[in-house]
């Protein structure tokens, strides 16, 4: 009788190294994905509630959104500086 593991394609194994292989890769595009969105929702959450607090209108919403983009800037920055 012959061994069924030995029976597999060759290619099998690569495909499941190349796999594991790009894992790494695949976590930091999400990890930047999560960066960025997470620095826009801080951005526009804490916007509305200057605007709440000080009755200011859209003025703390648009300064949210730009210092919430500059921290996602300033973080995927930081995050693809480990790969160069």
């Amino acid at each position: 009788m012959s061994d069924p593991s030995s029976e597999r394609p060759s290619g099998h194994a690569d495909q499941e190294k190349s796999t594991l292989k790009d894992l790494p890769g695949l976590a930091a595009f999400a990890a930047m994905g999560t960066t960025i969105a997470s620095c826009l929702a801080v951005g526009v959450v804490g916007g509305l509630y200057a605007d709440h607090l000080w009755h200011s209108g859209p003025t703390g919403l648009l300064i949210g959104i730009v210092l919430g983009t500059v921290a996602a800037v300033a973080s995927v920055v930081k995050l693809v500086r480990r790969f160069l």
